[in-house]
């Protein structure tokens, strides 16, 4: 795979099952170089083994989100037209055209429907007056100016929080055999003007449920109707911890209850579901000890407890083994008093089947990467991806997957994808480190790209990599390992790092290179680079201050300077005191900037201008500092981006980043591929 490739990787929602079991519904959404942007399309696969190929049912610019109606007959999903807002859209589910439901100012997020198939409620940012182009010729750099007073105040990818929180809505589904209104013109119009009557709208009203100076998310109905559950911070002490709270209110916003956090440890929970059955409410939450920031790797688990008792909740899954931060899409009920989770493991993700009574059941796993999951008539429908493809529907069957779709199939044809080799080696204290080897074509030796990942807790996995397969199609010898401090592990494989950021983790990544050599002849022993992003682009900041094997490397929207994180990042005021400490030396002891005169390695940095997670500073303090002692060393800073660059960056700027990562290993870890 080349970067030019970068349109062929369709990424495939988590699917609807249609009540009847018959068929589903994905969003098949790619990077589009003539529009600089994503695009994509609904896409209705059939579960019958012997039915017809998977096939487009929408035509909008970017549809995403779909979801069935309970009673099967309307399908609902998100549409964004170029240059705008998704909206609410609903269409009949045997095809018609679509019928757009809102026109929020800035967008709706998420939305679920009523279990009588009448209503759907909705998020949407709510912007405050004379912001974000509310008012007409007050710009960005025009509009008044923000007094601040709290420690969360901006989001990465969102910006300013407290000027435009995320609120609850509820509308009406519309007859959608009905004729559409008109819009008045003429005589028609002054008419209505001179009555007072409202400005005409094309879709139906929309009545906002919550006001509240937070954002309320994952809202869901009760099986009854009578109520909405969301998840919100709504506690006095919001503002100096991590907690999360479930809520229920009735249907015009009135009787608010607080649900979670009302006996044991302080918990961050999201993701409400009452079962099927009406006796048990089901959550998603991580324990933050009596603190509320301890963060550190706080295994996902999932809690349930007696409808009419909140209080008993009781967690189902292991906190120390089951991590069900990859339940992407949130919970899904299946069965009277079950739902659909997803567990992260040793870089797979698999789907499991948790009942109210704890019971377990795995319903699919093995090498892959489960990232959706719908039920309906029976039937189990995942989305997945694994080292063959970007993103495919399956059914989940007894015996494995059976995939429904191939959205790959080109990426294969065109680009080609190279095979992952699993591997274990150990590090100098005797420690296991798992992870993977991508090696190119030829006999070599190939030069070696060591690559660390984000987080630090999170994983690299059986998924479909586009950066690594870009660097072996290169010719370089790419290894991607899971170092103690990465999720999958185990929370105490998770925790080994907290205060000691630099040390057993830095052990592991250099023990899985040294295995890695070892173990292939093929590598190059003496042609070694070192790259990563976020908390990669620490460690390989401190790897280049402590070893100097390495012939250069890239340091990527790396942390990099935990002191000047603290006042910069959006996370900062939590982040370092958790992960490296509040003590001046200890935290010295694991800050690259503070051990930078140590550097002699070349170095490239990248950065993006709207950073708000690891901010510009961090970069520019960095390069400058290198540049000042004479070390080789070269910034590529993206305008208009921010964290999320390389997974959801514009198309133009991802190919890009590729192109400048490649011109630095040209220029020093040549290629026959790949070569200045």
């Amino acid at each position: 795979m080349k970067a030019k490739h970068l349109h062929l990787l369709n990424s495939v929602s988590a699917p609807t099952v249609h009540p009847s079991g018959d068929r589903a519904v994905v969003a098949v959404t790619r990077p589009d170089f003539d529009g600089d942007t994503y695009v994509g399309q609904l896409w209705e696969a059939q579960l019958d083994p012997a039915g017809a190929d998977a096939r487009r049912i929408s035509r909008g610019f970017r549809d995403t989100s779909p979801k069935f109606s309970p009673d099967g007959a309307t399908l609902a999903f998100l549409r964004a037209a170029q240059g705008d807002k998704p909206q609410l859209h609903v269409m009949d589910a045997s095809g018609s055209e679509a019928q757009a439901l809102t026109e929020q100012h800035l967008g709706v997020n998420s939305f679920e429907w009523s279990a009588d198939s009448t209503q759907i409620v909705y998020t949407a940012r709510v912007a405050e007056h004379g912001r974000y182009g509310t008012v007409d010729g007050v710009g960005a750099g025009a509009e008044d100016a923000r007094h601040i007073d709290t420690l969360k105040f901006r989001m990465n990818g969102t910006g300013y929080t407290s000027d435009k929180r995320n609120q609850l809505f509820l509308v009406n589904l519309p007859a959608l055999d009905e004729e559409p209104p008109v819009e008045p013109v003429g005589r028609a119009k002054e008419e209505r003007q001179a009555n007072g009557d409202e400005a005409f709208t094309a879709v139906p009203p929309s009545m906002q449920l919550t006001d509240a100076d937070a954002d309320h998310d994952g809202p869901v109905f009760s099986p009854d109707g009578q109520q909405i559950l969301f998840a919100a911070s709504l506690h006095a002490e919001r503002d100096t911890d991590l907690r999360s709270d479930i809520y229920s209110i009735a249907l015009d916003g009135s009787g608010r209850q607080q649900l979670t956090n009302l006996s044991g440890p302080i918990i961050g929970a999201s993701d409400a579901r009452i079962s099927a059955d009406g006796k048990w409410l089901f959550y998603l939450a991580s324990e933050l000890s009596q603190t509320g920031i301890d963060f550190v790797a706080r295994n996902e688990g999932l809690y349930a407890a007696p409808i009419y008792r909140p209080a008993e909740a009781k967690r189902l899954t292991d906190p120390e083994t089951i991590d069900l931060g990859g339940t992407a899409g949130g919970l899904q009920l299946i069965g009277p008093d079950s739902v659909l989770v997803a567990n992260n493991t040793r870089g797979a993700v698999e789907l499991l089947q948790v009942g109210a009574d704890g019971g377990t059941e795995v319903l699919a796993g093995g090498s892959q990467v489960m990232t959706g999951a719908g039920a309906g008539g029976g039937a189990v429908v995942v989305s997945y991806t694994d080292p063959e493809t970007a993103g495919d529907v399956a059914v989940a069957e007894a015996d494995g997957l059976r995939r429904l779709t191939d959205f790959s199939a080109r990426l294969r044809d065109e680009a080609g994808v190279t095979p992952v080799r699993e591997v274990t080696y150990h590090a100098a204290d005797g420690y296991p480190v798992h992870g993977w080897v991508m090696l190119p074509e030829g006999e070599g030796p190939h030069p070696v790209l060591l690559n660390i990942h984000g987080g630090p807790y999170a994983q690299y996995g059986w998924g479909l990599f586009d950066e690594a397969q870009v660097y072996v199609d290169a010719g370089y010898a790419v290894l991607l390992s899971n170092p103690r401090g990465a999720a999958g592990y185990g929370q105490r494989h998770g925790r080994a790092i907290k205060g000691a950021m630099g040390s057993v983790d830095l052990m592991d990544v250099l023990g899985f290179l040294e295995g890695a050599l070892a173990e292939f002849g093929r590598l190059d022993h003496t042609r070694l680079g070192v790259m990563g992003g976020s908390y990669g682009g620490y460690l390989t900041a401190w790897t280049i201050c402590q070893d100097h094997r390495f012939t250069a490397a890239i340091i990527e929207r790396g942390y990099l300077d935990p002191p000047s994180f603290v006042g910069s990042s959006d996370i900062g005021w939590f982040f370092s005191n958790e992960y490296t400490g509040s003590d001046p030396e200890q935290v010295a002891n694991q800050n690259p900037f503070a051990h930078i005169g140590k550097v002699q390695t070349p170095a490239l940095v990248i950065h993006s201008e709207e950073d708000l997670r690891c901010p510009l500073e961090q970069a520019h303090r960095y390069y400058t500092a290198l540049k000042q002692r004479g070390i080789e060393t070269e910034m590529v800073v993206f305008p208009g981006e921010n964290h999320e660059l390389s997974r959801a960056g514009t198309p133009h700027h991802r190919r890009q980043r590729f192109e400048a990562i490649l011109s630095w290993w040209a220029k020093h870890l040549p290629t026959a591929q790949n070569h200045l």
